[in-house]
């Protein structure tokens, strides 16, 4: 097993997050003094949801997509934010200004049904309201990844059906995926490529995944994938560009003699796959179709910045 690994979530280091100002229930605090109870339902059973924004040049990118998905996420699970929506806005620009944050930022937004009085899943024993945590850190993607590319083993742990835990879900509850990383990592890749119930491929561990054919872009059908915002600019981009782009089944046959293959999140924003199960892919480098989306979702970034 290798300890040179890259991930989509690389970043420099920065100091600067040593001394970070945090929200916790309305509260603007110290990183230190940032915690949560032992009987918070997050800690305890992993119940709750999240999301991941990006402040880019004092913007926030999607942010209505965002929040459309995380109040959409709290009805399916019966959980309450604890704020309505332009409070929850205010709050993350409370918590930036705090950190005197503008650009090249990561937010991780997070909601649990808050603290419990015994610890069991009962959700009515979580009786003090909702947890409310908005972590904000100095982070920019290390561009580095675009020339070193990530390495995916595809694993036999796969993104299940509705009927168990929608993997639509932003939630907590993310051990199934961790495994699946843990198993990759071992086999020494990057990330896990994990299949969908029927065997076709699905996604990765982190990210929403993508293969290029003869300048075609396929990507799932989106029935078990994550309900991913970047996956949808991207799709979206391509059709308006003229790329041709397929939300299908296909299988490993199809991605082993793929042309090229990227991941896409909100952090990372495109990210090239250099090797899937020790098979090289375009080459092992990024190729024109990646490079081409990556510079529309650039111009699409600004473009929002400026109509804000």
């Amino acid at each position: 097993m290798t300890d040179n690994h890259v991930s989509t979530h690389d970043a420099a280091a920065d100091d600067r997050n040593d001394d970070i100002r945090i929200y916790v229930d309305g509260a603007i605090v110290p990183r230190d003094q940032a915690v949560v109870s032992v009987y918070d339902s997050g800690f305890m059973l992993g119940d709750g949801i999240w999301e991941g924004l990006r402040l880019y040049d004092g913007h926030i990118p999607f942010l209505d997509d965002h929040l459309d998905r995380l109040f959409e996420a709290a009805l399916y699970v019966d959980m309450e934010i604890g704020l309505p929506r332009e409070a929850l806005i205010r709050a993350i620009r409370d918590t930036l200004a705090a950190n005197d944050m503008h650009t090249d930022v990561h937010i991780r937004l997070m909601v649990t049904r808050g603290r419990k009085k015994k610890p069991f899943q009962h959700p009515h024993l979580s009786v003090h309201g909702p947890t409310l945590v908005i972590i904000a850190e100095h982070s920019k993607p290390d561009e580095t990844v675009i020339t070193r590319g990530i390495r995916l083993h595809t694993v036999p742990h796969h993104r299940g059906l509705p009927l168990t835990q929608d993997s639509k879900l932003n939630s907590h509850s993310k051990l199934n995926c961790i495994i699946a990383l843990n198993h990759a990592i071992r086999a020494g890749a990057d990330e896990a490529l994990m299949l969908d119930p029927f065997g076709f491929v699905n996604t990765t561990n982190a990210c929403n995944f993508f293969i290029v054919r003869k300048g075609a872009v396929w990507t799932s059908t989106g029935d078990y994938c994550m309900n991913g915002i970047t996956r949808q600019k991207v799709i979206d981009l391509c059709r308006a560009d003229g790329i041709p782009v397929f939300e299908r089944n296909y299988s490993l046959v199809d991605t082993y003699g793929a042309d090229e293959a990227f991941l896409t999140g909100t952090f990372g924003a495109q990210t090239p796959v250099f090797e899937i199960d020790g098979r090289v892919i375009g080459g092992g480098k990024a190729g024109p179709v990646f490079h081409r989306i990556r510079a529309l979702y650039k111009d699409l970034i600004a473009q929002e910045r400026e109509g804000a």
